[in-house]
């Protein structure tokens, strides 16, 4: 009964023996450390993980104290290199049993960062759509002047002048309307992720042929559903943003990673999703500065003389348009970009 219980927890549980092996562990503990328990009974605990406090020593020291013990925000990398950052608490049972129970921190940390950066999101889209229209109809009335003036001019020196306001008027329209982001309704077809890649790398080496441009998919991939045109601009506008940043630091060997993987069991803002497709944009460039990384996804941010901080914030809108997301991890010498967008079928 006890067992049937526990096979329902959403709270990952492991039995181990007195010499630390696996003795039971329950579907949600299979989940998180993403082992199947028919695999590795009878396995030592310690050859399947490691972690950052000596989870040996621990348990070795609860079952000789015979005391429970709790750790928060332990780190524990498994053997495929995945860190985790859990709390867990071991609790003797008995002198040859040991109960573990691991509860996940990183969900929790992912919603909270989440949560934070979808409400500032917000705020900053309210604002800028109150900027927008403010700026907007003055700059109407400025293009309107001009042509009236043009009319009457007789000088074609003068009318160039007319024209140049125009002109301006008109690029300073279009960057407002990139401040808002994508300007049609979001279709939700049957596309295929690597189409999109394929895409984005053909127009990337046509642009930037110094740059090596490489393949890592993960071909069984099935179909998500989305707009291959606004999936083609996100995916490009991250790309030629790192591409750009490698150019700019003169990168000695340019290298950008399109990549694709299946995430399961994964968080999206307060939502566990079953399947998540992840496609990563790594490059070799010098990273994201420090001062930057909490306002990246912001409209007007840019860490280059000549970007215009908009293709990093359009991204990030359609991936929400998308129900998905993108995080950043930087180092110098490596910068990942993950766009992450569920794989389940939309319930609109």
């Amino acid at each position: 009964m006890y067992q049937r219980l526990m096979e329902h927890l959403t709270t990952a549980v492991v039995l181990l023996d007195g010499e630390l092996r696996l003795q039971w562990m329950n579907p949600a503990a299979e989940a998180l450390l993403a082992i199947s328990f028919g695999r590795v009974k009878g396995w030592a605990l310690c050859a399947l993980m490691e972690s950052d406090d000596g989870l040996g020593e621990v348990l070795g020291k609860a079952r000789d104290e015979f005391h429970p013990f709790t750790q928060r925000e332990a780190r524990l990398v498994m053997l495929a290199g995945e860190a985790l950052t859990v709390d867990y608490t071991v609790t003797p049972l008995s002198r040859g049993e040991l109960l573990l129970e691991i509860e996940p921190r990183d969900r929790l940390m992912r919603i909270s960062r989440e949560e934070a950066l979808l409400t500032r999101q917000e705020t900053i889209k309210v604002l800028t759509r109150g900027l927008a229209h403010e700026v907007k109809n003055p700059l109407g009335g400025i293009r309107g002047a001009a042509q009236l003036l043009e009319r009457d001019l007789d000088d074609p020196n003068l009318k160039e002048f007319t024209r140049i306001i125009v002109e301006e008027v008109d690029r300073l329209r279009d960057l407002v309307d990139s401040m808002l982001g994508p300007n049609r309704m979001t279709r939700h077809e049957p596309l295929n992720i690597h189409k999109v890649l394929e895409r984005v790398r053909s127009l990337l080496i046509v642009e930037h042929p110094m740059v090596r441009v490489e393949r890592d998919y993960d071909p069984s991939l099935p179909d998500l559903a989305g707009d291959e045109a606004q999936m083609i601009q996100a995916v490009l506008n991250v790309a030629r943003n790192a591409v750009e940043a490698m150019t700019e630091a003169g990168t000695p060997v340019p290298r950008l990673v399109l990549r694709t993987r299946a995430r399961r069991q994964f968080t999206l803002g307060a939502e566990r999703h079953r399947l998540v497709c992840e496609v990563g944009v790594i490059d070799s460039g010098p990273g994201v500065p420090e001062a930057l990384r909490e306002t990246l996804f912001y409209p007007m941010v840019s860490g280059r003389a000549e970007g215009s901080g908009l293709g990093l914030s359009i991204a990030q809108a359609i991936l929400h348009q998308h129900q998905g997301l993108i995080e950043c991890d930087s180092v110098p010498g490596q910068t990942e970009f993950r766009l992450l967008i569920p794989l389940e079928k939309r319930h609109d």
